[in-house]
């Protein structure tokens, strides 16, 4: 992956809201854990574009964008590099089937989240949870 030295890389997830919760993957590579669907923004794509491109290779699900939530920017929130993450809710129907790097893919609540989530995506998910943003 090329960056511009000095430059964090930039990256995209989607918190997506099915009948009964919202989907999370379980990756298949480090950093290990569950995780929001999504990763990094290609070239010439848009933050929209990549978004729904990551969630169909995680999930096999097309998400409708509903709104862009939140971005988080902490240059620790990833152990691998500065990523600088731009969140969407979404909304989808089916049931999610993983792919691409997703080890298997699952819906959550609030009140059921594994315990073991990758990045700082725990605490994205308790301000969506919360209503904070």
């Amino acid at each position: 992956m090329e960056n511009p030295p000095g430059s964090p890389f930039l990256t995209v997830d989607a918190i997506i809201e099915v009948e009964g919760g919202i989907i999370l993957i379980k990756r298949k590579n480090p950093p290990p854990g569950w995780a929001i669907p999504g990763g990094f923004v290609d070239y010439g794509e848009s933050l929209e574009e990549a978004v729904c491109r990551e969630a169909k290779e995680e999930t096999g699900l097309d998400i409708r964008i509903k709104r862009q939530f939140h971005t988080y920017s902490d240059p620790n929130r990833d152990p691998r590099h500065h990523t600088v993450s731009t969140i969407f809710i979404a909304a989808a129907s089916g049931k999610p089937k993983a792919g691409d790097d997703a080890r298997e893919a699952g819906v959550f609540t609030k009140d059921n989240l594994p315990e073991d989530i990758a990045f700082d995506h725990r605490q994205i998910l308790e301000d969506y949870f919360s209503g904070k943003y």
